[in-house]
């Protein structure tokens, strides 16, 4: 009678350990609610998986840890959490929950620095980027700028290191998307777009066109924001730096407006005017000889290769269409008529680039 009641009791306990494992993988398998777009888990440095159930069941997407605590034992899990920030797609259960943070890649985002934009405009940018830290914000450009320098990876040695005139932070960033995680400070950021932008006027300044009037390569880089600042259609940057670099050839000053209004700074607003440029400054083309001083807006690769590999051709002028492309003149004569024929009687959809609201010439 004892030996029926033990075997019962044996049978009892097995039955009732394979209902409870039974509901265990239930519960294992079951999708977790989730919502639709996936749910995001942050995971700062010092959590443990403890501490991420335990925020996952206040937020109601667990309903009990017990079977979490369970898994991650038996699967030896505990020591296993990255940090970061991860999304569990919807769908998931528990063990896919614990595939993304023992396994998954942190989620990354991406922020775009755009051609034609300026050292301080790129700041503002990724200043307003929420996920990023911000640890040098009341730091000036230039002081950003020495950062950058002091800080950049000591192994890479570039060709333009020797241009002597690297002492101003405009146009030493390179304009791409960058993509970050989380938590990144924007200083890495803009260390990561300083390197890329040294690296690659290297490469185009090895290679560049013979006999062309630019001592260096920061020269280079000055001739191409200004190419950059003004192409409203990309086919032309060779033209346009072929006008520029004949231009400096022969001694002509290059009389571009985009150079104005950099040298305006805040008080440019939004037109150019007569005393705008007679008035004298850094980089006012218009009185000045030569190239100004610094670059005056972030280039692309196209631009740097455009200022050392200038289409060759007799053009010394040129002037907005208005639809973003230009009109090329080898003499003042020809360059007087076009202006007749697209400044003066505009059409009403007039635009000179896809960044400059006032036309821009070079005369």
């Amino acid at each position: 009678m004892i030996r029926k009641a033990l075997l019962i009791l044996l049978l009892l306990n097995l039955v009732l350990a394979a209902a409870g494992y039974a509901y265990y993988q239930n519960l294992l398998a079951r999708a977790l609610p989730l919502p639709e777009q996936g749910l995001m888990i942050e995971v700062q440095r010092g959590d443990t998986f403890n501490h991420v159930l335990a925020r996952l069941q206040q937020q109601g997407v667990l309903e009990t840890i017990w079977p979490a605590k369970i898994h991650m034992r038996l699967q030896n899990l505990s020591t296993k959490l990255q940090t970061g920030e991860f999304r569990v797609p919807a769908g998931s259960n528990l063990p896919a929950l614990f595939e993304v943070l023992a396994n998954g890649q942190p989620v990354r985002h991406k922020v775009t620095l755009v051609e034609g934009i300026t050292f301080s405009e790129a700041r503002r940018i990724l200043k307003a980027q929420a996920l990023l830290t911000h640890p040098y914000s009341e730091l000036s450009d230039q002081e950003i700028f020495v950062l950058l320098q002091q800080q950049r990876e000591s192994g890479l040695e570039f060709e333009v290191d020797a241009a002597t005139e690297f002492h101003h932070p405009e146009g030493m960033l390179y304009p791409d998307t960058y993509y970050f995680h989380k938590r990144d400070s924007d200083f890495s950021i803009l260390l990561r777009a300083h390197e890329k932008l040294l690296k690659v006027l290297s490469e185009e300044w090895r290679e560049r066109q013979k006999d062309l009037p630019l001592a260096s390569a920061y020269q280079a880089l000055i001739l191409a924001s200004i190419v950059e600042k003004e192409t409203g259609v990309p086919s032309e940057r060779a033209e346009i730096a072929g006008v520029f670099v004949r231009r400096l050839q022969k001694g002509m000053r290059l009389q571009t407006d985009p150079t104005v209004i950099y040298g305006l700074g805040e008080r440019y607003a939004g037109n150019i005017t007569r005393r705008h440029l007679r008035e004298k400054t850094a980089y006012n083309t218009y009185r000045i000889d030569g190239l100004p001083p610094t670059p005056i807006a972030l280039v692309g690769r196209d631009a740097i290769h455009a200022a050392l590999n200038p289409l060759q051709g007799k053009s010394l002028y040129f002037v907005a269409k208005g639809d973003g492309s230009h009109q090329f003149s080898e003499t003042i004569t020809e360059h007087n008529r076009a202006v007749r024929k697209y400044q003066l009687k505009r059409r009403e959809d007039y635009r000179s680039t896809h960044q400059l609201p006032t036309p821009s010439s070079a005369e």
